[in-house]
């Protein structure tokens, strides 16, 4: 129960609102917590829009699948982080998403209605809540703004370091772990998998970055 409390004063939903609160709130939010195996949907694209998610444990990813069937990588979501609010809120019948879980996750689900809406008690933490969800929306539509940034990149080169150096100045370090593994980084760029990793062994020959797996190192070019 201990590390239940700790993940969820990691998420920006609950930020301000006292822990001997939060039994209370989540059972006025009809909150239900949710195991997910390895590679087991959280939710599929078409489910109601009902529900906004806190992962708990493990790792969920946000995907969307076109026409073709070929799959986007949209976001990840670790333990502490919320997901599926702005569909929810946007008031859609049903998710343009899917939602799965990388490895074996717990997750809490929230049902928004009663989030946005409030209640007949009058829970004195909606407004908070509200505040919070607001702030949280801002923030990953800041987020959206910087991949737009990346894919928007001509080149597979272009679009990488755009990543890479966001990635540096975002840890304050030229050495780094992304939050993705290969596979991930090439749906997140919008670039094929081969293609990227071709690109990663040509910058590692030209001196511009190091790698191995989600590590990498962005180095200064010679005469620089």
């Amino acid at each position: 129960m201990e590390s239940f409390f700790e993940i969820l004063s990691q998420c920006p939903l609950f930020e301000g609102i006292e822990r001997a609160d939060i039994p209370g709130m989540l059972s006025c939010l009809g909150g239900r917590t949710k195991e997910i195996p390895k590679g087991g949907p959280v939710f599929l694209e078409g489910d109601p829009a009902q529900f906004v998610g806190v992962v708990l444990s493990g790792m969920v990813q946000i995907v969307r699948d076109d026409y073709y069937g070929r799959r986007s990588v949209l976001t990840l979501v670790p333990p502490g982080g919320l997901f599926a609010e702005v569909f929810a809120c946007a008031g859609l019948e049903t998710l343009p998403v899917s939602a799965l879980a990388l490895a074996p996750s717990t997750v809490l689900l929230l049902d928004c209605r009663r989030v946005i809406k409030g209640c007949t008690h009058a829970c004195p933490f909606h407004s908070r809540l509200i505040r919070n969800l607001l702030q949280g929306m801002a923030q990953k539509n800041l987020a959206l703004a910087q991949k737009i940034r990346c894919m928007s990149q001509k080149t597979t080169e272009e679009k990488l370091m755009t990543f890479l150096l966001e990635q540096a100045k975002r840890q304050g370090s030229p050495e780094f772990v992304i939050p993705y593994d290969r596979q991930a980084l090439a749906d997140y760029l919008g670039v094929e998998r081969s293609a990227m990793s071709a690109e990663i062994g040509k910058m590692k020959r030209a001196g511009l970055i190091d790698s191995h797996g989600s590590w990498f190192r962005v180095l200064t070019p010679a005469g620089e």
